[in-house]
């Protein structure tokens, strides 16, 4: 029996935990990169905040819609734009 096996053949699928299929016109942060940009600016500030959770954390290509070339170009340019001071590491307001 081979690992694909596992489940009864009439089993359920699982429930899936999955972000909402949105429509790409309707996700602002989809829109952006199914213009068919070819490089992410470090400097465009704005761009890349859509890009980043509440939390300041880089979102999944999932929740993107980026390519893997693409997503290698967000996180490499906010990881410079956040050494440089431009885009806080961290999300929230500070007291």
């Amino acid at each position: 029996m081979t690992h694909k096996d596992v489940r009864k053949p009439n089993a359920p699928s699982p429930p899936q935990t999955a972000i909402p299929d949105i429509p790409t016109s309707q996700d602002p942060r989809r829109q952006d990169l199914s213009k068919g940009k070819v490089y992410v600016d470090y400097k465009d500030v704005e761009s890349l905040k859509k890009m980043l959770s509440i939390n300041g954390k880089i979102l999944s290509r999932k929740r993107t819609g980026a390519s893997a070339a693409e997503q290698r170009m967000i996180t490499d340019a906010v990881k410079r734009a956040r050494f440089l001071g431009m885009l806080p590491y961290v999300g929230g307001s500070v007291l």
